[in-house]
Formats: structure tokens, sequence, C-alpha cells
């Protein structure tokens, strides 16, 4: 659009004027004092009725115009432009900050909405699993079939993501208490360090643009709680939101172990992956052809009284999974030990009926019958520390309960009726151990874009 012809001199003539009128097609014309600046508008109707009020056509136009004119500037917003233009008005200036017209808005010539800087952010919640664990390792359900259940709880790993223009890598960990800077993708792979599990998910994933990652836990490294796969899903959702073609859940749980397992070489089984992206109470099945994961349908008053009935407990231990995995792998060449598998699966289904009738004090027995299991599995699993704080678990209201993860350390799961469960959390708080409230987190990983104006009181700089 060719501003020139909507603007005039305000010494201008109305016979000039209307000249202009006529070239621009839009029934208004503006003034200009000697700045540049725009000082008044008119439109054809104003002129015609001057003219028939006895005006001269050689009157200057400056006599005619309207001071008070509607005018829009860069920060108008897109609803009050398209009110105006709804009502009586036909065409709108733009001005800048020393009132030079820099645009015209009409109905057909309204802004395009443009693309604006996002960033991308995303949270995914860790998992308890009350039994199964062990047949979820791909060397078991190769032969037999594996099942788990699970569900995910109210802690979790939070990621930000934002692209930068140039092609730097930013990667902050809370977590980790450290930072990975390199000038390329390429740099921040090869770099060594403690961010090997975020160098795997890249490797995985390979975007083509520079990018600053953010990332917190709400639980501490290495609890047993699946952590390591909750902050790849967290790491994938914030990609994800850059995809045209997004991954979906299952591509998302495979890209995550992908890049744990095969790129990282750390040990471990499958549920960890699918119970952070899906999220709920769900009953897994393992095969070779296909992992099926199958959301239970629990009564909510069910739900309610199991979550008041478990007590969440943090030892204070860390373990190390991978280690412990392949200490199992190789127990597990142990006919016995794959029968005390099949053993833990086959009491999994129980696990999974006992839940859906509503049978919890069934539920937290076959808890105790599912530890009694897994400690079996390695000799990694417990040690006299982890015995004796679950034997006074047992003695102080606790029905069962069970080691979270690969066992070694991290947190305690207990079921515990409920005339009891004041003197199991004193017990445990007393003998220094961390009891950390939860709730059931019904939704999985959940990521979203948001515009950096909406959210920024300007650039910010690393």
């Amino acid at each position: 659009m060719n501003l020139e012809l909507f603007t005039i001199h305000e010494g201008a003539s109305l016979r000039e004027a209307l000249a202009r009128l006529e070239q621009n097609h839009q029934g208004l014309i503006l003034t200009t004092g000697g700045s540049g600046s725009v000082t008044g508008l008119a439109t054809d109707g104003d002129i015609r009725r001057k003219l028939l009020d006895g005006a001269s056509l050689d009157d200057p136009i400056s006599g005619f115009v309207n001071r008070n004119f509607v005018w829009a500037d860069s920060s108008s917003p897109r609803e009050l432009l398209l009110k105006q233009l709804d009502n009586v008005i036909q065409a709108i200036p733009v001005l800048d900050k020393n009132g030079i017209l820099v645009g015209m808005v009409s109905r057909d010539n309204f802004p395009r909405q443009i693309e604006l800087p996002t960033y991308a952010r995303a949270r995914s919640p860790v998992r308890i699993s009350f039994g199964g664990g062990g047949s979820d390792l791909t060397h078991y359900f190769a032969q037999e079939g594996g099942a788990v259940i699970n569900t995910t709880i109210s802690l979790y790993s939070h990621a930000t993501l934002r692209r930068r223009l140039d092609s730097q890598v930013l990667i902050r960990s809370s977590d980790l208490g450290t930072t990975l800077q390199a000038e390329n993708l390429e740099q921040a792979i090869a770099q060594q360090g403690s961010f090997g599990l975020i160098q795997a998910l890249l490797k995985a994933v390979h975007p083509d643009f520079g990018f600053e990652l953010y990332l917190n836990s709400d639980f501490p490294i290495n609890s047993g709680l699946g952590g390591s796969a909750v902050v790849s899903a967290a790491v994938l959702g914030c990609f994800n939101q850059f995809r045209q073609d997004k991954w979906g859940l299952h591509e998302l749980a495979e890209l995550a172990f992908q890049a744990e397992r095969l790129y990282l070489g750390v040990a471990g089984g499958w549920q960890d992956q699918y119970a952070t992206v899906f999220g709920g109470f769900n009953f897994m099945e393992f095969r070779m052809d296909q992992n099926i994961v199958h959301p239970l349908r629990i009564p909510h008053d069910v739900l309610l009284e199991l979550e008041a009935s478990l007590v969440l407990c943090d030892t204070g231990t860390q373990h190390d999974s991978g280690d412990i995995h392949k200490d199992q792998r190789e127990q597990m060449q142990q006919v016995d030990i794959r029968q005390k598998v099949q053993s833990n699966v086959e009491l999994t289904y129980r696990l999974r009926n006992h839940l859906l009738r509503g049978r919890l004090l069934q539920f937290g027995q076959a808890l105790h019958e599912a530890w009694e299991f897994k400690r079996q599995f390695s000799s990694k699993i417990s040690n006299q520390l982890l015995d004796k704080i679950y034997e006074e678990a047992r003695a102080h209201g606790a029905v069962g309960g069970k080691l979270l993860g690969a066992g070694g350390g991290g947190f305690f799961l207990f079921y515990v009726t409920p005339f009891r469960k004041l003197e199991l959390t004193s017990k445990l708080e007393s003998a220094g151990l961390n009891v950390r409230p939860f709730r059931f987190e019904q939704e999985g990983l959940r990521a979203w874009s948001t515009r950096e104006l909406n959210n920024h009181l300007g650039v910010e700089t690393s």
C-alpha cells in the first residue's frame, strides 16, 4: 500500500485533497505538519459537506480536518481494531511514536497475524510400581510374557525449551547443579560430563536448531521412582512442541527407551517410559511383538481410600539401577529365579483384580508377597538397613510394602490400615526417614507452548 496517497500537507487546498482522495480509494485523507507527523483527518463526506456550506476548493484543508480522530499504533489490540472496523470506521491510520503514518488498517488490509517466538514447557510424573518388576526386562519377556501394575503420582520432572537464532546449545539442570554449553549440537553430544542422559536424548531427537533447555525435578536422583525416564519424557515433550509431525505416546516412550537403554547403555526395563508418558493407573503387558498398556477403571472411592492408605518414604539412600539390573539379568539365568519372576507376574494379575474389586486389604497383603519375591531376584536389591526399615514398618502398622524401582535404595512404599497410619509415619520420621505426601496423578506427560512476549518483560540473555 502506497502511504503517500493518504497524506497531504495541511497547507494544501481542498482541490488537492479531493484529488488525493480519488487516488487512494479509501475515502479519507490525513494532513501532516512540517515534521511529517499527522495533524488531522478528513473524509470525503467531511469535504463535501464543507463545500455545500460554501467553502471554496481553494481553501486550505487544515481548516476542515478533525483533530481528534481514531488512530492505532503497533500495540493496538486486534480485537479493538476489529470492533472499530465492524462499527462505522472504514479505515484506521497506524502512527508511530512520532505521529508519522506507518500503515493503514481497513477491512481489505488487516494486519497479518505473524508467528511470534515461543517456548515449550513440559512436565512428566514419576511412577510407583506395585508388582511385576523384573518381568518388563526384554531378556525375560523374550521367552515368557511380562506384566506390571503401576500408577503415576504428583511428583514431576519439569523442562523448559526455547529455540535460539544461532546454533548454540545451553542446558541447565538444577538436579545436577551444573550447565552444559556448546557451539552446536555435535559439540554438545560429544562433551564429557554428567549430562549423559540428555546427550543420549539429543542423539535420538537430533534437533536442527540451537536451543536453551532448563531442567528441574521434584524428587532426588536415583530415587527408584523411574526418574531417568521421567526426565527423558519431559525433554522429549518439549522438543515435540516444535515438530509439525508430532510423536504419539508410544513413540515418545520408545524414544525415551532408545536413548537410555541403547545409546546410554543403562540396563533396565520398559515400564518406566510407558508409565510416565501415559500416566494414571495402568496394567502393562510385555511381549516381543508388542507392549500393551491397559488403563484400569478403578472406582473413585477405592482410589481415594488407596491414596489415603499408602505411605511413601524416602530412605535417603541412592541406588544404581543399571548395576542392579545387570546383576538381575545374570541371576535370571537360573531356573528358580525365573520361576520367582513368573510367580511375581501371576501375583500382578491378582493385584489388578484386588484393585478393580476394591479389596484393598488383600492388595496390601499382596504387596508384601511382591516384596518377598523381588528381594530374591538379586542380592543387590536389599541390604541390612533396608530390611530393618521394612521390618520396623511392619511392626508399626504396615500390612505390606515394597522398595520402588530396581532396589538398593530410594523410596519405600507401604500399605497401612487407617487407624495405624499415624503410628507408622511417626515411627518412620523418628528414624530420620522422610515421609513424602503425594496424590495419584491421572495424566501422564503434559507439554505446551507459550508466546515469549506473553510471559517476559524483555529479551532474557544467558
